[in-house]
């Protein structure tokens, strides 16, 4: 195989695994506008194991009144759920915004080896205060849907102001 070929081949892969998050992100997506719905900061988060979501999760801070209620979080504790172990180390993370600290700890506690997130979190996101929780061998890919997933949290505050 020539390089020209395999610059091809690694390229299509490439575009596939992009359409693939942006698939899931939608999925993502969908919780978000949920908690919105409900009154929540419109977050949300999926786990896909082997091509398949096993959990959908949304905020739930305000309905469950505990600030641990991350979408994160409720999507991990369903997918350990489902699974039936705690770790999950077939799986992959979609949340429409960048973990907060306490969420990323939970992903590197739970071995999950991807995360893919929408929107960057100047604010609270680990990337800032704990960078090095995630689990060592966990790639993280972001700004799927980066526009979609910021619009809907600009314009939840927005309207709460």
């Amino acid at each position: 195989m020539s390089s020209e070929d395999q610059f091809n081949k690694d390229e299509h892969k490439a575009d596939e695994q992009h359409n693939t998050d942006e698939m899931y992100m939608r999925k993502a997506l969908l919780e978000a506008h949920e908690a919105a719905a409900k009154g929540e900061i419109p977050i949300g988060a999926v786990i896909v194991c082997h091509n398949r979501i096993i959990s959908r999760a949304h905020n739930l801070t305000e309905t469950l009144h505990d600030v641990t209620a991350h979408a994160e979080m409720q999507a991990i504790t369903a997918a350990a759920d489902t699974l039936n172990g705690k770790y999950l180390t077939d799986c992959t993370l979609y949340v429409t915004i960048e973990p907060c600290a306490m969420c990323a700890t939970a992903i590197g506690w739970a071995q999950i080896p991807r995360l893919v997130f929408g929107a960057t979190d100047e604010k609270r996101g680990y990337r800032k205060y704990a960078p090095l929780v995630l689990h060592p061998k966990t790639t993280v890919t972001t700004g799927i849907l980066e526009n979609e997933c910021r619009q809907l949290l600009q314009d939840f505050f927005r309207e709460r102001r």
